[in-house]
C-alpha cells in the first residue's frame, strides 16, 4: 500500500487521475484496450474531473463498468450513481468504447447480476478507482463484509453507519429515504484490478483511514484488505490522514 499525501481535495484527485491514466495508457499500448471501474460519490468529484480532463487516454479503447448502485431509486433521482456518471464522466467523454452502468430499477435483479457478472468474469481490470466510506466500506461491502464472494458483483444491505453518511453528504433530505439495499462490485472483484487507486478526503474519514492503512486486515473494517494488494495507491489530504502515526 502506497500513501499520497496532498494539501486538499483537488491536488489529491489530480494525483490521482493521473496515477490511473498512466496505467490506462500502459495498458492501451500493450494489447489495445483497457478496462477501469469507476466510483462515485463526493470523495471522486476531483479526481473524475481531472480524468476527464485528460487529453491522452484513447476512451474509444477502454471499457468501464460502475462500482455499485442503489436498488429502487430512480436514475432521475440526484443521488442516483447512474446519473453521476453520465453527468461527471460520459458527458465530458462520450466517445469511451463502452460503460456498464448498473440498473438498481430493474425488476429481474437475478437477471441483471447475471448480465453485470457475465461482463465482467472473462476481463482483467486495469485500474478500480474507488474511495472509503466513513465507516470503512469498500463499494456499498459494509462491515462485516463478505471476503469470500467470488462473484462479480452481488446484493447487499447498507448499514446505518453508510446510510447516515449519504444523508451528511446531502443527497437525501432524510434518512429514511435512503435505500437500504444496494448492488455492489464484491471485495474479491476489486481486489482482482491491477492497479487500485482510492480517493481520500475530509475529516470524517480518518478513522477509517487508519483503520484501513495501521489497523489489522478484518472485514470489520472492508478497507483495511488493501493492505493485501500489491499495487494499491491511497491518495490522501491532511484532514483524512490526520490519525495516521506514520
Amino acid at each position: 500500500m502506497h500513501l499520497s499525501l496532498h494539501e486538499d481535495a483537488e491536488a489529491l484527485g489530480r494525483a490521482a487521475a493521473a496515477s490511473g491514466a498512466a496505467v490506462i495508457g500502459e495498458a492501451i499500448a500493450a494489447r489495445g484496450h483497457a478496462t477501469i471501474v469507476l466510483a462515485t460519490g463526493a470523495s471522486q468529484f476531483e479526481m473524475l474531473a481531472a480524468l476527464c480532463r485528460n487529453t491522452e487516454i484513447d476512451w474509444r479503447r477502454v471499457t468501464a463498468f460502475h462500482l455499485d448502485e442503489y436498488i429502487d431509486l430512480p436514475e432521475a433521482h440526484p443521488a442516483s450513481f447512474r446519473r453521476y456518471l453520465r453527468e461527471r464522466f460520459l458527458a465530458h467523454v462520450p466517445q469511451i468504447g463502452a460503460l456498464h452502468l448498473i440498473d438498481g430499477n430493474t425488476p429481474d435483479l437475478p437477471g441483471e447480476l447475471a448480465r453485470l457478472n457475465a461482463l465482467i468474469a472473462p476481463l482483467a481490470i486495469d485500474v478500480v478507482f474507488a474511495g472509503i466510506g466513513e465507516n470503512g466500506h469498500l463499494a456499498f461491502n459494509d462491515p462485516p463484509a463478505d471476503f469470500a464472494a467470488e462473484e462479480g458483483f452481488k446484493i447487499v444491505t447498507l448499514d446505518e453507519a453508510c446510510r447516515r453518511q449519504q444523508l451528511n453528504e446531502g443527497w437525501f433530505p432524510s434518512l429514511d429515504l435512503v435505500p437500504a439495499r444496494a448492488i455492489t462490485m464484491t471485495v474479491r472483484q476489486i481486489m482482482r484490478g491491477r492497479r487500485l487507486v482510492l480517493s481520500i478526503s475530509g475529516d470524517r474519514k480518518a478513522a477509517a483511514v487508519r483503520g484501513a492503512v495501521e489497523g489489522p486486515v478484518t472485514n470489520l473494517c472492508p478497507a483495511s484488505t488493501l493492505q493485501r494488494h500489491p499495487d494499491c495507491g491511497l491518495f490522501l489530504d491532511h484532514a483524512a490522514a490526520r490519525l495516521l502515526a506514520r
